[in-house]
């Protein structure tokens, strides 16, 4: 990945966590493929040699799949199924991580899914999965599912984008997001709350720094500010923007106020963005200057 990409997604994740662009649903599938533990494992387990680990988690699988075999529709059994093969996906390392093992993963998703296409989560990871498969048009196509049902669901617009820029259509994610401003009036009208304009105003924006189009990324920013004054996400955003540029002296006092306006649990990732050199600095900088992750 890029540096210039990877910084792209160090500002994504930090001006739209805040808004569950990056939610808990997309974790288990990360953690797994970068070796890391489920979420829901438990202490005990954690505390059991790898080997029974697996043999337990084994027998969980088959005991689920027993239940299926009678009850194909138990969403009890469906999602035990799936955080246990979650948690065998997460004990392999990166390298030896087969499709066969993601495939597992999709198929209980696949069904709640089905079952549940109203809780975009589930669609968020299948996507995420298909994704990982190389199956871009069968993640598009669970991305557009759950659009289709909530327009304004972040989680999808952001997979959307972020499949769209891997498959270097950035002219489709900002499409994609405009239209989403352009009817979010009267699907707010329709269903308050349901399209954070905001946000999704801070993600076009973010499409356009990715462009390096900064003047139409700072437009962004701007209107999204004259929005909602008391929002910290734009002002971030922008302060961002213009340290990607090299414009530090102008970047700080928007610094100082995204972290002035934020909730206290983001302040201290603030402060971080703020202090970090800026991507434009001498060849003679560390390594560690630039973020990677």
């Amino acid at each position: 990945m890029s540096k210039t990409r990877d910084r792209w997604i160090v500002q994504v994740i930090l001006v739209l966590a805040v808004v569950a662009f990056v939610g808990v649903s997309l974790i288990p599938i990360l953690g797994a493929l970068n070796n890391s533990p489920s979420p829901a494992q438990t202490n005990a387990d954690k505390n059991q040699p790898p080997s029974n680990q697996s043999l337990k988690l084994e027998d969980e699988v088959r005991g689920y799949e027993l239940v299926l075999q009678r009850e194909p529709d138990n969403q009890t059994a469906l999602k035990g199924l799936l955080q246990a093969r979650l948690q065998i996906l997460s004990q392999k390392p990166r390298g030896e991580v087969k499709p066969a093992d993601i495939q597992a993963v999709i198929e209980p998703l696949e069904k709640l899914v089905q079952i549940n296409p109203e809780q975009s989560d589930y669609g968020v990871l299948l996507a995420q999965a298909k994704q990982q498969l190389g199956d871009k048009e069968g993640a598009a196509q669970a991305y557009r599912s759950i659009l289709a049902i909530k327009p304004g669901d972040l989680k999808a617009l952001q997979g959307m984008v972020n499949l769209q820029l891997s498959e270097k259509r950035p002219e489709a994610a900002i499409g994609l997001l405009q239209e989403t401003l352009s009817t979010a009036t009267q699907a707010n009208t329709l269903q308050p709350g349901s399209v954070d304009i905001v946000a999704v105003q801070v993600l076009l924006g973010s499409v356009y720094g990715f462009q390096k189009n900064y003047s139409k990324a700072a437009s962004v920013y701007d209107r999204a500010i004259q929005k909602d004054a008391k929002d910290f996400r734009p002002v971030l955003a922008k302060a961002m923007l213009l340290k990607e540029q090299g414009q530090v002296d102008e970047a700080k006092p928007l610094f100082d106020n995204a972290s002035a306006l934020a909730p206290a649990q983001y302040r201290d990732e603030i402060n971080k963005a703020a202090a970090l050199p800026t991507p434009t600095a001498s060849p003679t900088a560390s390594p560690e200057s630039t973020p990677n992750q």
